[in-house]
């Protein structure tokens, strides 16, 4: 009878991710009181591991890299839909949310996610080893989509400030959904042997030993309750946002430090997975969390601004500042000299994560 009634029990990651869209829905588009904005950054947490949990579940049964791919678009995918409704709803404000999240998106990603990625798996196996071949390409494409995206319009001279034309845009747009569409094919049909976690003799590693792998039933249950807690996880930080915009504002920051911190929310899920992976010497698996979600955010994030665009008000500032694009370009270099030996030290991942600091200060104190 215990056996049975255990059999019965529902998992809490079965139940927050239910509970997370149920209380998004109560509590969508109202002012929310302190002690449901505790209420909903408590279940957001929840939400938040619970995802992490089914990712891992969905990634087990696809493999790398579907798994990987999988996390990054779904997150990506939500992400996109929130920057777009809150530019919807921020007017003038709202013109450089898209810039500001997707570059706080490629900065935590390739800086915050890579350092502590290589910092952990060098602390506790004394090397990170990776895979040179598929981590290069991806760091191109990400530095690619990147300059396109945030540095040119900075410096094009066919309409005033830093803002693409609409044919600009347009190519912006287009080129950004042709590189991503070309690296998922890259990733995982004609080289997917580069994205695979390899072992310390250089042997790819095709499969995990530590588990079974779960159904198909389980996959696709798991995979349901991953949308659904991602639902949660940006919806509900859509819910807090006006109670982060307005402590930013009371402490006197800069309006570009919310688009620091949805990213931060949004990107948790992705953070935690490729911590677990580095713990367990996956860390190809880790990179290819970081760096493809640092794709996706800009590959998938600027072709829906630009669609957006033509339904709403206000310019869309895209182009980044002077001191964004020197951080901008030394990680690019930083990060060209540590993918290109294939195993990184301590140091490698304690040089990501100063950038990654050097990042949120200058946001803070501009």
């Amino acid at each position: 009878m215990i056996a049975r009634l255990r059999s019965l029990t529902i998992r809490w990651t079965s139940v927050v991710p239910a509970l997370a869209v149920v209380l998004l829905i109560l509590s969508w588009g109202r002012d929310l009181a302190p002690v449901v904005v505790a209420l909903v950054t408590v279940v957001l947490a929840g939400a938040v591991l619970a995802a992490v949990h089914h990712a891992e579940v969905v990634a087990h049964r696809v493999g790398e890299p579907f798994g990987s791919l999988v996390l990054a678009v779904a997150v990506t995918i939500i992400e996109v839909a929130l920057i777009v409704t809150l530019m919807a709803d921020g007017g003038d404000k709202g013109s450089t949310l898209a810039r500001d999240t997707v570059f706080a998106a490629v900065m935590i990603t390739c800086n915050g996610i890579v350092g502590l990625s290589l910092l952990v798996a060098s602390l506790r196996h004394g090397t990170a080893i990776f895979n040179p071949e598929g981590t290069g390409a991806a760091l191109a494409t990400v530095a690619t989509l990147a300059t396109l995206s945030l540095v040119l319009p900075t410096f094009t001279t066919s309409k005033p400030g830093p803002e693409f034309s609409s044919v600009q845009l347009t190519f912006a747009a287009l080129s950004s959904l042709i590189l991503y569409g070309l690296f998922v094919a890259t990733q995982t049909v004609r080289h997917r042997d580069y994205f695979l976690p390899v072992t310390r003799q250089g042997d790819v590693i095709t499969g995990d030993d530590h588990a079974a792998v779960p159904s198909s039933r389980t996959a696709v249950i798991s995979l349901s309750l991953l949308g659904l807690a991602l639902i949660g996880v940006v919806g509900l930080a859509k819910g807090v946002s006006p109670t982060i915009e307005d402590g930013v504002e009371a402490a006197g920051l800069p309006h570009a430090v919310v688009g620091v911190i949805i990213a931060l929310l949004v990107l948790l899920p992705e953070t935690i997975a490729a911590l677990r992976s580095a713990r367990r010497d996956r860390v190809q698996t880790s990179l290819n969390l970081a760096l493809g979600s640092a794709m996706a955010s800009i590959g998938l994030t600027i072709p829906a601004v630009a669609l957006a665009s033509v339904w709403l008000s206000g310019p869309l500032v895209l182009g980044l500042g002077p001191t964004h694009m020197v951080l901008l370009a030394l990680t690019v270099v930083v990060s060209s000299l540590t993918v290109v030996p294939g195993r990184a030290t301590p140091l490698q991942g304690g040089v990501h994560l100063v950038l990654f600091a050097a990042y949120l200060e200058l946001a803070i104190n501009p």
